[in-house]
C-alpha cells in the first residue's frame, strides 16, 4: 500500500514535475501534486507526494524534511485524510442557530 506525504512550504514557482523529480530518487512515485488556487490558478506553496512503498516514503520524510529546494527549506510529514467539508458545514450552521447569527457575521 502507498503512502501519501505532505510537503510545505514550497516555492510558489515549484511545478508538479519538479516535485516529482526531487522525490523520485526515494522510490516510485504514483503522484505529485502541488495544491494550486482554483481562482487565481497560483500555487498555494503546499502539495503531496504519493509513493508506491509506505518505505519509501518514510525514508524521503526523514531526508528530505528540512532540505532546500527552489530556495525554500520544505517541510515534509505524512498526509492527514481530507476533512469531511459536510460535516464542517453542518457543524458551522448548528453553531449559527444556537447563537442566533443565521450565517451573518458580526460587526465585531
Amino acid at each position: 500500500m502507498g503512502k501519501k506525504l505532505y510537503v510545505g512550504n514550497l516555492s510558489f514557482d515549484v511545478t508538479d514535475q519538479e516535485l516529482e523529480q526531487a522525490f523520485s530518487e526515494y522510490g516510485e512515485i504514483v503522484s505529485a501534486t502541488v495544491v494550486v488556487d482554483r481562482y487565481t490558478d497560483r500555487s498555494k506553496g503546499f502539495g503531496f507526494v504519493e509513493f508506491a512503498q509506505e518505505e519509501d516514503a518514510q525514508k524521503a520524510r526523514e531526508t528530505m524534511n528540512g532540505k532546500t529546494l527552489n530556495g525554500r527549506e520544505i517541510k515534509v510529514d505524512e498526509a492527514r485524510p481530507p476533512r469531511n467539508r459536510d460535516r464542517d458545514r453542518d457543524r458551522d450552521r448548528d453553531q449559527d442557530r444556537r447563537s442566533g447569527s443565521y450565517g451573518r457575521r458580526s460587526r465585531f
